[in-house]
C-alpha cells in the first residue's frame, strides 16, 4: 500500500482560499471513490467531501457545503478540493484516501498505513 501524499495547505485568513491536492495510490479514476477527510486536536477524523468515480457525484459533510467543491483530474490521477470562504472551524489536518468510509467508526477503521501525512490548514480570524 503506497500512501497518498497531501499538498497545499498553509495558514490564512479567515474568508480566504486554498487549493489541496492529492496523489498516490488508490487515487485513480479506476477506484469506486475518493475522499478527502480532516482532523481537528482533540477530535475524531471526519470526511469532508467524497467524490464517485463513476458518475462524478459528490457528497459533502454540512459544515463545508457550498465552500469546498471536490474534484479529480483523471489523466494526473489527482485529487482536489477546493475550499473557499474559510472559517477558523476549519483548521485540522486534512488528509485523502482512495475510499469513502463516511461514519467514524469505517473512518477509524483504516489504520494508519492508507492514510499518508495530511497537510495542514490553519484559519485565523
Amino acid at each position: 500500500q503506497v500512501q497518498p501524499v497531501e499538498s497545499g495547505g498553509g495558514s490564512v485568513q479567515a474568508g480566504e482560499s486554498l487549493r489541496l491536492s492529492c496523489k498516490g495510490s488508490g487515487i485513480t479514476s479506476s477506484g469506486y471513490c475518493m475522499g478527502w477527510f480532516r482532523q481537528a486536536p482533540g477530535k475524531e477524523r471526519e470526511g469532508v467531501a467524497s467524490i464517485y468515480t463513476g458518475d462524478g457525484s459528490t457528497w459533502y459533510a454540512d459544515s463545508v457545503k457550498g465552500r469546498f467543491t471536490i474534484s479529480q483530474d483523471n489523466a494526473k490521477n489527482t485529487l482536489y478540493l477546493e475550499m473557499n470562504s474559510l472559517e477558523p472551524g476549519d483548521t485540522a489536518m486534512y488528509y485523502c484516501l482512495g475510499e469513502c468510509p463516511r461514519s467514524t467508526a469505517a473512518i477509524r477503521a483504516f489504520s494508519a498505513e492508507y492514510w499518508g501525512q495530511g497537510t495542514q490548514v490553519t484559519v485565523s480570524s
